[in-house]
């Protein structure tokens, strides 16, 4: 975190030919707010001295006796390896003592006050993967963030524990919503509820996300560290990003339904499934976790709101990509999920959802990834912090994150070919588990299905478009999938559905047109 943010303030300085303070000042009027504290905690910056030099000065990272000393940049050039460093530091230190002392109070973000409640909002929502404002108990919230409707349906009725997305409807929803799928009332034509008229039969059902980080959709805006682009506005998201983990769900591949502000554009299963059938509207649950391996048992006991005598069925995506392979330890191998812990976690998950979701609904496991994708595409271009000087490619990034031992992922963001290649083939071990269980377990309540992650067909219908590969990742952290990679897997993941498991998807609402129309004559949207 401290070598990110001097990097942006020593680059602002170099590109508004400026003091290191001015262009201090000019970074803290960027951010908004509360959060502006966190750009005033760093003195002792010295545009003659890089990053890792500043940041080792203020004695941020912990550091084992007879460890090399992390750097992101090149070691400063009288001496081209890390004992270079050491040289830098000797100089430097006495000047950076005295603020390091009172610096180092506050070592996390949390610690500063005006931070420390939202922290606390946060931590909460992580402890229990629900809505942090959520009045009436029932897992929805009329809040955007920290776990609300971004993640989940928006609530239509917060001060009712009968009234929420994905239920059944209260006696066709004569009098009120129940279901906050928009649809309630009489038609004063016949008499008829509109809901019984319109969605009777049509085989309504919600979709549901079991996922890890790229379910979640983790991204870092670009804009937070290119200088050359930096403005006001570009941390205008800030905030929002914070209070959701740095996840954007409401763009994701499985449960976005907001226009993407982050590039590219919105696709997701949800909206496909809304389109189909408008009687689905709002109906969607994100339950997924930063660091989720594939024992998510105890995510889905918490956090997953159906009950199987008052909901519609629902559509449920297992797909935990990489966290099973994925790792920042040293030996990485050792950490990865077996195939029998694979099994037996994949196995107890299925079957709390058995006794959870009402009857007739689907199930569908997702492959992991083949992570080789991301070395292969990316370890020779330059990182965003690193294009203004042309100084920090992504395998210089990877070797940084490994060496603070905070890699999202060892076993592939490494420049051993043979560890990546070991990685890859766990993972398909663990994928034909997943596919073993999809073609021999039975359950009572749902059918079960498997689908390969469709990374490389995402990536040939992206080069046929005239896009290439390496726009398919983020660009801050170089390991999870893009806005433009979960738009075009939507596409391919509906129609490999659509052709192959049809039933998964449910009928056509002949209806919908009328709904629409009608929304349209009362002015609502």
């Amino acid at each position: 975190g401290c070598v990110l943010v001097v990097s942006v303030i020593e680059q602002l300085a170099q590109w508004h030919n400026s003091t290191v303070k001015a262009a201090m000042e000019r970074l803290c009027d960027y951010i908004p707010g509360k959060y502006q504290i966190m750009c005033h905690m760093l003195c002792c910056i010295d545009r003659e001295m890089n990053a890792d030099v500043v940041c080792h000065s203020l004695r941020l990272c912990k550091q084992d006796p007879g460890q090399l000393l992390c750097h992101l940049y090149s070691p400063p050039k009288k001496q081209k390896h890390s004992s270079g460093l050491f040289h830098a530091l000797a100089y430097t230190r006495p000047k950076c003592q005295i603020r390091s002392k009172s610096f180092l109070g506050f070592s996390s973000v949390c610690a500063f006050p005006l931070l420390a409640s939202l922290c606390e909002k946060i931590k909460y929502v992580l402890r229990n993967k629900l809505p942090f404002e959520d009045f009436d108990g029932d897992k929805f919230s009329t809040f955007p963030t920290l776990r609300g409707y971004h993640w989940r349906g928006r609530d239509c009725n917060d001060k009712s524990t009968n009234v929420y997305p994905g239920r059944r409807p209260d006696n066709w929803d004569a009098k009120s919503d129940s279901n906050c799928n928009g649809i309630w009332g009489v038609d004063p034509k016949d008499g008829i509820p509109y809901e019984e008229k319109f969605c009777k039969g049509a085989d309504s059902k919600g979709v549901i996300l079991l996922g890890d980080s790229a379910g979640a959709h983790f991204h870092i805006p670009p804009e937070w560290m290119t200088v050359t682009q930096m403005s006001a506005k570009s941390f205008a998201n800030l905030p929002m990003a914070f209070s959701d983990e740095l996840d954007w769900p409401q763009f994701s591949e499985i449960t976005g339904f907001l226009n993407s502000t982050i590039g590219g554009w919105t696709d997701s299963l949800y909206l496909r499934l809304r389109k189909r059938n408008r009687c689905n509207h709002r109906d969607l649950q994100n339950i997924s976790q930063n660091g989720t391996g594939g024992r998510l048992i105890q995510e889905i006991r918490s956090g997953l709101a159906r009950t199987q005598l008052l909901d519609n069925p629902a559509i449920v995506i297992y797909a935990t990509i990489g966290n099973d392979v994925c790792n920042g330890e040293r030996d990485t191998l050792a950490h990865m999920t077996t195939p029998k812990e694979m099994l037996s976690n994949v196995v107890q998950a299925l079957q709390y959802l058995d006794s959870h979701l009402p009857n007739g609904s689907h199930v569908i496991l997702t492959g992991l990834v083949d992570g080789r994708f991301l070395w292969d595409n990316l370890h020779d271009r330059y990182h965003p912090l690193g294009q203004l000087n042309k100084d920090v490619t992504y395998s210089q990034l990877y070797s940084f994150l490994d060496c603070l031992q905070v890699s999202p992922c060892s076993g592939w963001l490494t420049p051993n070919e043979t560890l990546r290649n070991l990685t890859s083939e766990r993972a398909l071990q663990l994928s034909n588990v997943l596919k073993e269980i999809a073609r021999s377990e039975k359950f009572d309540n749902f059918d079960i299905f498997y689908m390969d992650f469709p990374l490389r067909q995402t990536a040939e219908e992206w080069r046929k478009m005239g896009g290439e590969p390496w726009q398919l990742i983020e660009p801050v952290d170089g390991f999870h999938p893009s806005q433009i990679a979960a738009a075009l897997g939507t596409g391919i993941t509906w129609q490999r559905v659509l052709h192959e498991w049809p039933q998964v998807l449910g009928k056509e609402n002949p209806f919908n047109d009328q709904i629409e129309a009608i929304f349209k004559d009362q002015g609502g949207h």
